[in-house]
């Protein structure tokens, strides 16, 4: 039996019996005026089947990261019916989203074009928290902040920007394998007890990937991370 407890711009969230949860991918995706676009608030357009090519990225990616060490929410997923069953994590005081930035563009630029020129390569990698509040725009937030407001202590964020960076790179590399350069990626993260993990999705609909000079747009993006 599943109860629905959260409905989300892109997915549904539905309580388990077992104890953990159940995602319902949507084929909505964030963006402007019918742009796709990953750092916008609010669902801009649809796109027919990219429900369950998220759901599929994200159960490869995941899959990955297992390879690799890092811990996250996934159990299982059902991609006829687009679901993903996942362990229960809390998230960060209404939810809190964290962009790693290879490069300067989007909302970014947006905020700092008078300092950087749009397609800058940030060295490294640039991490950067924004709360989940469409209302206010998705407000930016600092670790400080965080700490400050009871929500994460200095130590969870730390755990949480060394994963993004680590998270961020696997995904990166492994786009660099069928060509795409990897401009930013947007994550979202969740406790249970102390530990710090990946939570909800790492899906074409959550990144900006180009292929040369052009966007790669999220279900063309599926297609060519599984169709290799």
């Amino acid at each position: 039996m599943m109860n629905k407890i959260y409905t989300g711009k892109t997915k549904d969230v539905y309580s388990l019996d077992n104890g953990n949860v159940m995602l319902k991918f949507k084929d909505d995706c964030t963006g402007k005026d019918g742009v796709f676009d990953p750092g916008e608030n609010s669902v801009g357009l649809t796109i027919e089947g990219i429900g369950k090519a998220n759901l599929r990225t994200s159960v490869y990616y995941f899959d990955l990261l297992k390879k690799a060490g890092i811990k996250t929410h996934y159990v299982s997923a059902n991609v006829d019916d687009a679901t993903m069953e996942v362990l229960p994590g809390k998230v960060f005081g209404h939810g809190l989203e964290v962009i790693c930035r290879l490069v300067a563009t989007g909302s970014f630029i947006r905020r700092y074009g008078e300092y950087i020129a749009d397609g800058t390569r940030l060295e490294g990698g640039y991490v950067e928290c924004t709360f989940k509040n469409d209302e206010k725009g998705d407000p930016l937030v600092t670790s400080e902040g965080l700490a400050a407001l009871g929500i994460m202590s200095p130590e969870m964020f730390e755990s949480m920007k060394e994963q993004t960076l680590k998270i961020t790179k696997i995904v990166a590399d492994d786009l660099k394998t069928i060509g795409l350069d990897l401009w930013d990626i947007k994550f979202e993260f969740g406790y249970n007890g102390d530990e710090v993990i990946l939570i909800d999705e790492i899906a074409s609909g959550n990144m900006r990937v180009y292929k040369g000079e052009n966007i790669v747009d999220p279900v063309e993006l599926t297609k060519l991370i599984l169709d290799r």
